[in-house]
């Protein structure tokens, strides 16, 4: 059962908040038992100068979450309780990188390379079209400079572009390794191929893939429901990465595994590791790789969010046919297996691809929305509430169990939720001091001031975040 308190009206039909989060546990309940703790969500969009049910979309994917740990909690006979998420926290949720510090700096001005972010942008090309491309990486860097022969700085990323169609710059630059998307339409991106490969699906996808005993899931401690469980996270930037720190704050241990010579930046290990331990493992190494095969065949939990890893035998039919009852879960940009399957991809370019950039533009240049991001939080919630299900099903049926979270499909799911008309948040002001509660975590990279958890339970504490540790600075080992 779900609740919400709704106070904004609305001129066109949108969907309600707590349908929202209905059609959200829909998908995560089939086949576990029923839930019968509560959420509710205080407040709803608009909040901000965004057409997109920015507050309203989050909350129901944060309270989906809180759900399902709960419902962890329920079938090891706990009681029902209820889950409460603030939209305006929600809405902190999404810009959580831009407004925490690490020794009183803004995440943003630590960057190893100041100029891997600043490229990053909307570039307009020949015939007018936009073209959002990313450097943030010393290859998809070189392959955007290679393709468009010139240095890696805005004004001559600009005018190399400009000298491109938008469509040929796209193809050429994903040819060369590097990612980067044409801005579309919502309704040129749903008639194109890798658009329509993904309509009709669910924001989250949740499949058995192998038979295997019944795992119950047992909670010794209510603050810590996932105790015991055993994740391997082998993801990057935000969106996994933080998927698995919601796993590590309940209780879970989480080794985060990463290649040595192609690290994450510092702040997103800092932003995103609290709780985890990390380990360096490069499978190009036959016996690193053993090892590594040995973690994840003593393993619940596999996270991924690297292209290529089948190809490398870490699918998910294979990794359950080496650890029956495993849960995989893959993030992807533009699908597993679409037309788009080997593009890579991240949160600005699903935005641009899908009409999204263009919509937030409202008549003038595409744009972001207004809290920067969308993808890289909202899919962690909606992955973490998933792998939580899947462990859920797990105990009752057994089974080995993959979920599926892709960027470009939560873009699509939240426009499908309804639109705002421009009039109505044209005065509104963008998010500026943070509403959420913030809270301060000691670590080896200073002292970080970030967003608490933004859900409340009932009858159990809501834990902090955990400390983040260095790359490497574990063994590869349970």
């Amino acid at each position: 059962m779900t609740t919400s308190t709704e106070t904004a009206q609305h001129c066109t039909p949108r969907t309600a908040t707590h349908a929202i989060l209905a059609g959200i546990t829909r998908v995560l309940d089939i086949g576990a038992p029923p839930i019968r703790s509560s959420a509710t969500i205080v407040g709803s969009d608009p909040l901000v100068p965004s057409p997109h049910r920015l507050a309203d979309a989050t909350s129901a994917a944060i309270a989906a979450f809180g759900l399902q740990i709960a419902g962890v909690a329920e079938d090891a006979g706990g009681d029902p309780q209820t889950v409460t998420v603030r939209a305006r926290d929600a809405i902190d949720q999404l810009r959580a990188t831009y407004i925490s510090t690490i020794s009183g700096v803004s995440p943003t001005h630590m960057t190893e390379d100041p100029r891997a972010l600043g490229n990053n942008d909307f570039y307009r090309c020949r015939e007018g079209r936009w073209i959002f491309l990313i450097t943030t990486y010393a290859g998809l860097r070189d392959a955007v400079c290679d393709v468009l022969n010139c240095p890696p700085f805005p004004d001559r990323i600009a005018e190399a572009v400009s000298h491109w169609d938008a469509f040929a710059l796209e193809n050429a630059v994903c040819a060369a390794g590097g990612v980067c998307a044409v801005v579309r339409s919502a309704e040129e991106w749903r008639a194109s191929e890798p658009g329509r490969h993904l309509l009709g699906r669910d924001v989250i996808e949740i499949a058995p893939i192998a038979a295997s005993a019944r795992q119950p899931v047992t909670v010794a401690d209510s603050a810590a429901p996932l105790g015991g469980l055993r994740v391997v996270d082998l993801t990057h930037v935000i969106a996994g990465p933080v998927s698995t720190r919601l796993l590590a704050a309940f209780g879970a241990d989480v080794l985060h595994v990463s290649r040595p010579d192609y690290p994450d930046p510092n702040i997103m290990v800092a932003m995103t590791g609290g709780g985890k331990r990390n380990a360096f493992a490069d499978l190009r190494d036959p016996q690193q790789d053993r090892r590594f095969r040995d973690l994840c065949a003593a393993s619940d939990v596999f996270v991924s969010s690297y292209r290529g890893m089948e190809r490398r035998g870490y699918d998910a039919d294979t990794l359950a046919a080496a650890h029956p009852g495993i849960i995989v879960c893959e993030y992807h940009c533009w699908g597993a297996d679409g037309p788009w399957a080997d593009r890579g991809g991240f949160d600005q370019l699903a935005c641009s691809s899908t009409g999204f950039a263009l919509t937030e533009g409202m008549a003038g240049p595409p744009s972001l929305p207004p809290t920067y991001l969308l993808n890289d939080y909202l899919a962690a919630y909606l992955g973490a509430a998933g792998i939580v299900a899947a462990l859920r099903r797990r105990a009752v049926h057994g089974g080995s169990w993959r979920v599926r979270i892709d960027l470009a499909q939560v873009c699509m799911w939240v426009q499908d939720q309804g639109l705002f008309d421009p009039a109505e948040i044209a005065d509104l002001p963008r998010p500026d001091h943070p509403e959420v509660d913030m809270v301060r975590v000691g670590s080896p990279f200073g002292e970080i001031v970030e967003p608490a958890l933004p859900l409340t339970f009932s009858a159990a504490p809501t834990p902090r975040w955990g400390v983040p540790s260095l790359l490497g600075s574990s063994n590869l080992s349970w």
